[in-house]
């Protein structure tokens, strides 16, 4: 896994509290890092491009937000999807559904007059 660590979310991302395929270390909500949470969100992971492109752009994420996003990405994979588009709030994500990775992501300013190409599918939650 990358280091998922160095990503910026400027709000607290609380605790998810779904099955995760360890058992979870018994931690106060205060000392989960971003890592944690992705563990437990069921295994969607930010690739290090898309990393670097929250923490540039200020895109944080809630604990609630990383759950329709796994929601998200479990529809699509349903449907056979391989490549698609998220539309959340204000970002926009690319997401590698046979990898469960976020491949890049873009705030409302990089949306506007944007084309997204190589996508099979777009969610907009």
């Amino acid at each position: 896994m990358s280091n998922i660590d160095q990503v910026y979310f400027p709000n607290p991302v609380g605790k998810i509290t779904q099955p995760t395929r360890t058992q979870p270390s018994k931690t106060k909500a205060s000392d989960i890092s971003f890592e944690n949470v992705l563990e437990q969100s069921r295994w969607v992971k930010f690739s290090q491009h898309a990393q670097e492109r929250l923490k540039a752009r200020n895109i944080s994420f809630s604990s609630e937000q990383l759950q329709q996003l796994e929601g998200a990405v479990n529809n699509v994979a349903q449907k056979g999807c391989k490549d698609s588009l998220v539309m959340m709030g204000d970002a926009a994500l690319v997401i590698s559904v046979k990898n469960r990775t976020v491949v890049t992501a873009m705030d409302r300013n990089q949306i506007k007059g944007n084309v997204f190409t190589n996508i099979d599918s777009a969610v907009v939650i």
